[in-house]
């Protein structure tokens, strides 16, 4: 079915797990199973089919460098699993805005030069999806790089949380254009945030009531450090947050949930630590509380799913679709346009896969399958009594009448009097 040209913007450490993931598994045998990958064929493209054809990046240190060079190239920090060979592809000066915060300044020294043609460049290079790497909090420089995108007619793979394929407006200019979108904020294979809606998802299945939650995140590479810009933090915040309260059918109180990265550790590297807590309440309004610890290599985490989200948006292309992709985005990504549960996500992409015009069709017309809202469960009752008195529980603890002050204890005295 002929080859995947795919240009990355932002030659960070998460292009470098996909580039090194094209290389580690160009020779996989359709019948293997691969970890991370929903098949090594999928819809008629292998995973040797998709070719780097442009990179795009402003770190001096990487502009100028071919992409198998630029990969390995401080900041980045992450796994090395494979060895790229000379690609021939030479990282080009991209446009900066608001892609390089306050504290990846302290260690990124933009390259001399003005930006690249960004338009020429993908219609030159007859590159069909776009891949967008950029630093979380990239607002303005990701709204740019979409427009060009859409100029050189190009699909997009949105992986940062700037939101395109969730809004109205950019779903219809790429409607207009004839063009794909799958968006936005990648899910790792097995991340905090899947992980996350799981839990979740196995509260509300199992009748307990989710009372408060939080998910701390913490790592070693440039996006953490990149977050410590609070600022540019924002929408991270709010796709991590809405992914797992999507799978909660009643709402939470803000001050009851917490999800989002917390801090920077320098020496863990590209590695990413994360602790969720859980509390609830089960029969009798007895508590149940879960806390948990994952480690992950944090690039490497959500390679494999970027390969098969780029595999799908040629897929559109091919069969003529346009728009924000419902099935793969509700699929790969944390906020895409309709947040449908994980295990029926997956269903809906494998008969994407089958047939895109006719399972996009369906969801458009017909409506995707999502969590339905409903009342929040029972509160808690009070307390059972002893002795005519409620008893006293860590639930409910017993609450002493308050003691009036000396100011009142005078008055009266004297009213006594």
């Amino acid at each position: 079915m002929g080859k995947v040209r795919v240009a990355i913007v932002g030659v960070g450490n998460c292009a470098s797990s996909f580039v090194q993931g094209l290389h580690y598994y160009r020779n996989a045998k359709e019948s293997d199973r691969v970890p991370g990958l929903m098949h090594v064929n999928l819809g008629g493209y292998h995973i040797r089919d998709i070719e780097i054809s442009a990179a795009i990046d402003i770190d001096r240190n990487k502009v100028g460098r071919d992409v198998s060079e630029a990969i390995v190239t401080a900041p980045n920090n992450t796994y090395v699993f494979s060895k790229v060979p000379r690609m021939g592809i030479t990282v080009r000066r991209g446009m900066t805005h608001d892609g390089l915060g306050k504290y990846l300044s302290k260690i990124i020294q933009k390259a001399p030069g003005s930006t690249v043609d960004i338009v020429k460049l993908l219609k030159d290079t007859g590159t069909d999806v776009v891949v967008n790497y950029l630093p979380v909090g990239s607002e303005a420089a990701t709204k740019w790089y979409v427009e060009q995108v859409l100029e050189a007619g190009c699909a997009l793979v949105n992986c940062i949380p700037v939101f395109i394929a969730r809004e109205k407006y950019w779903q219809q200019r790429f409607e207009q254009r004839g063009l794909p979108v799958i968006g936005d904020d990648v899910k790792s294979q097995v991340g905090a945030t899947i992980t996350h809606r799981v839990l979740a998802n196995l509260f509300v299945t199992r009748g307990v009531r989710i009372d408060r939650t939080y998910q701390l995140n913490f790592g070693g590479n440039t996006d953490f450090l990149n977050m410590l810009e609070r600022e540019r933090l924002e929408s991270k915040k709010i796709s991590k947050t809405r992914a797992v309260t999507s799978n909660i059918p009643y709402d939470l109180n803000e001050d009851d949930i917490h999800v989002g990265p917390s801090d920077y550790v320098p020496w863990l590297k590209d590695r990413k630590w994360c602790y969720i807590r859980m509390e609830g309440t089960t029969f009798g309004d007895v508590p149940l509380n879960l806390e948990m610890k994952l480690e992950v290599w944090d690039s490497p985490n959500s390679a494999g799913i970027v390969i098969d989200a780029v595999r799908c948006a040629k897929l559109a292309l091919d069969h003529g679709l346009a728009g924000a992709l419902i099935a793969p985005s509700s699929y790969f990504k944390k906020s895409p346009p309709v947040q449908i549960p994980d295990d029926l996500a997956r269903e809906l992409v494998e008969q994407y896969i089958r047939d895109p015009k006719t399972t996009e069709k369906q969801l458009r017309e017909k409506g995707a399958p999502s969590v339905e809202r409903d009342a929040a469960p029972l509160a808690r009752r009070a307390a059972p009594s002893v002795n005519g008195r409620p008893k006293a529980s860590a639930a409910t603890p017993r609450r002493r009448p308050k003691r009036a002050t000396a100011k009142k204890r005078r008055r009266a005295r004297a009213k006594a009097r």
